[in-house]
Order: structure tokens, then C-alpha cells, then sequence
């Protein structure tokens, strides 16, 4: 008789491993990634993958060190910080008799600033999220070539300096890693001891694994109130598998989706043209109904932390403003342009509150939940 394996404990010591080790900003990237951990055992059961990002803006975070660890506890791990692209879609295609779990260390210099072009690698690691998504190459010699395609779905782990592209970045769990503090210590990784130690975890999360996953298999986990789209299916396979330990693994999954997917929010400028859709709702355009072009360019160009009073070496102008408001469409599906405003004794231009409401709607975050104040000298604009 099979002996009955306790997913919370297992769980449970899969974390403290890593706190051996490892140093985490906050309590959810300790949950995350033990979740992230075993679900690389049960990829089968899912129709996707969430990548593990490790980064940080500094080097000596520890974000070699998580990859260390984590390489021990996954199945088939493959250390590819300079393999090819050719070489990984043959690799996940299970040419050495399995798919692997992938790790990128140093992801920076592949998709760095001074990386140069890495668009294979970058499609790669994009197709891979979703289950059914090969990559299609020309194989053969010469003019004998034929089109084949590539399995690409893999578990991914990444660590490295600055950020990621944003496709890769929205399919990722983020642990935004930083230095140890001079009071925060952990024990040294000693390869040849400690390997084994997380292999032997390993291995016990394969077996745990065969025992849960026909149960896990199709599950849609109830997601935290607010975490929908590409978050959804970020967390669905990590919250199913604590489900499915569970213990106070599950309360523990929700608290830390919702602590770390609020975090990237933070951390998401978005493009420039939803910044600046935000910050007209946000600081300009509170609580009026329209304003003249020349009062909402003097109020933008004065908010401290935002890039329009220096663009490109320019303060954002009546032509930039215009050129990108008309990128987005007012809700009679017309672009947002400039309408005449009557002020006292004179016509100027301006915009108008309601031509940007549908905009609002569908590209920026949640507002504010206490809308500040309207600005000085807005409050009688009509």
C-alpha cells in the first residue's frame, strides 16, 4: 500500500528549504514559490504555465541563489543561461527522454538593453506559457527542408537585472529580489550536500504529484475577488495545487496571489499613452467636466514623478498632447480630439471630461479609491 503523502506538510518543508537559503522580500514570494515548485511536477495537468521571474536593480540580491534552489526541487531542471533556441525546442521536445524545467540566469543579457536581437528566445519562452502552441521551423538541408513543429510547453524560471519584456513579464510570477540587510542571514549553499537535500524533496513532490493529479486535472480554482485575464491565468495552476495540499495552504495562495499580483500593478508604468490617460484623470481632470488645452498641459508638466515636463527634452506640448489623446476613441467610436471651450469672454480649445470616460474605462487601473481634490483655479472652469 502506497503510503499516503501530506501535501500542506510537504509543502510546508519545501518552504523551509528555501528559507535556508534564500531571503524573499515578503512572506507571498515564500508561498509563490513553493507553489511555483511543485507545479512544475504537475504541468500535465494544466493548460498553462506561469513563468518565475527573479529580478532585481542591483547586483548581490539573491536571485542566482533562488534559481540554486529552486533547480533542486523541479523535475528534469536545465540550467540554459547561453543555449540556443534550436536547443531548447529540441530539449522540451523530449529528445533525453523528458521535458525539462528551464532556468535562465542572467536573463538580462538576453533581453537587455544591449542585448541585441533575441526574438527566438523571446518567442520561445511567449509560446511556452499556454499548452498547444508550437514553434514552427524549417529542418533539413538545403533546399530539402520541411516545416516542423516543436513542442514549447515547459515549465520556465528566469533571474536577472532590471525588468523583462512585457510579454514575458505578464506571464510571470514577479519576486522583486533586493540585498540582504545586514541583520537578515541565511546558511551558506553548499552544492555538494544540499543538492541532494532538495533532490529528496524533489523526488517526494514527483510522488505527491502522481497522487493528486488526476484530481487537480480541469480544476478552476475560485480566484480572489479581483484577479481576472492574464493574473487569472497566472495563479490558477498554483492556487489549484494549494487546494489540493491543503492545510492553510489555500488561504495562504489567495493572500499571497493577491499581495504580489497588486504589486506588479504598482510596478506596471504601462505605456506612456495610458500614463497619461491616467494622469488626466487622476490629477487634472478631478471632479471638472472639461478644461482648456493650456491649463491641462500647465497642471501636467508640473507633476513631480511624471515624464511630461521632460520628453525627450521637451515639455509635453499642445501638438504631443493632441497627436496622442487621438490614438484613443471616445465612446461614439470617434478619436479624442479637442473641442471648443467658452470661458469668459473668449473660445478656447480644450477637452472634454466625458469624450475621455471610455478611455478611462478600458485602459487605466482602478482609480483612486479617495479621488483627490480638484486643483486650484479648476473648480468654476466652464
Amino acid at each position: 500500500m502506497t503510503d499516503i503523502i501530506d501535501g500542506a506538510a510537504l509543502l510546508n518543508e519545501v518552504e523551509t528549504f528555501h528559507r535556508r537559503f534564500n531571503v524573499f522580500p515578503t512572506e507571498a514570494a515564500f508561498v509563490a514559490v513553493t507553489l511555483w515548485d511543485a507545479h512544475a511536477h504537475l504541468l500535465d495537468a494544466f493548460d498553462s504555465t506561469p513563468r518565475l521571474a527573479f529580478l532585481s536593480p542591483e547586483p548581490g540580491s539573491g536571485k542566482s541563489r533562488a534559481l540554486d534552489v529552486v533547480e533542486t526541487l523541479v523535475p528534469r531542471s536545465m540550467a540554459a543561461a547561453d543555449a540556443s533556441a534550436a536547443a531548447l525546442f529540441r530539449s522540451v521536445s523530449g529528445i533525453d527522454g523528458g521535458r525539462p524545467t528551464i532556468l535562465f540566469d542572467e536573463i538580462d543579457t538576453i533581453f537587455g538593453p544591449k542585448a541585441g536581437d533575441n526574438e527566438q528566445l523571446r518567442g520561445f519562452i511567449n509560446a511556452g506559457h499556454a499548452r498547444g502552441r508550437p514553434m514552427y521551423r524549417c529542418v533539413g538541408d538545403g533546399s530539402n527542408q520541411q516545416v516542423q513543429g516543436f513542442p514549447s510547453f515547459c515549465a520556465v524560471a528566469v533571474a536577472g537585472l532590471g525588468s523583462l519584456p512585457d510579454t514575458i513579464l505578464t506571464r510571470s510570477v514577479i519576486i522583486r529580489m533586493r540585498r540582504r540587510a545586514r541583520n537578515e542571514h541565511v546558511e551558506a549553499f553548499r552544492t555538494r550536500i544540499h543538492v541532494r537535500e532538495g533532490n529528496q524533496l524533489r523526488d517526494r513532490l514527483a510522488k505527491w504529484a502522481e497522487t493528486v493529479q488526476e484530481r487537480i486535472t480541469g480544476a478552476f480554482p475560485e480566484m480572489p475577488d479581483g484577479v481576472t485575464d492574464r493574473p487569472a491565468d497566472v495563479w490558477e495552476p498554483l492556487i489549484a495545487i494549494a487546494d489540493a495540499a491543503g492545510g492553510d495552504w489555500p488561504d495562504r495562495a489567495r493572500a499571497a496571489c493577491v499581495t504580489l499580483v497588486t504589486a506588479s500593478k504598482a510596478n506596471d508604468k504601462g505605456s506612456i499613452g495610458v500614463r497619461l490617460l491616467t494622469d488626466l484623470r487622476d490629477h487634472v481632470l478631478i471632479g471638472i467636466d472639461r478644461l482648456p488645452t493650456v491649463a491641462i498641459l500647465d497642471r501636467l508638466n508640473a507633476l513631480d514623478d511624471a515624464p511630461w515636463a521632460d520628453l525627450h527634452g521637451k515639455p509635453l506640448d499642445n501638438r504631443r498632447l493632441s497627436k496622442m489623446l487621438a490614438e484613443y476613441m471616445t465612446a461614439d467610436n470617434e478619436p479624442i480630439a479637442s473641442r471648443n471651450i467658452k470661458t469668459a469672454g473668449s473660445v478656447l480649445k480644450g477637452y472634454y471630461t466625458a469624450d475621455l470616460g471610455d478611455a478611462w474605462a478600458r485602459y487605466c487601473p482602478p482609480p483612486l479609491e479617495s479621488p483627490l481634490p480638484p486643483l486650484p483655479g479648476t473648480e468654476n472652469v466652464a
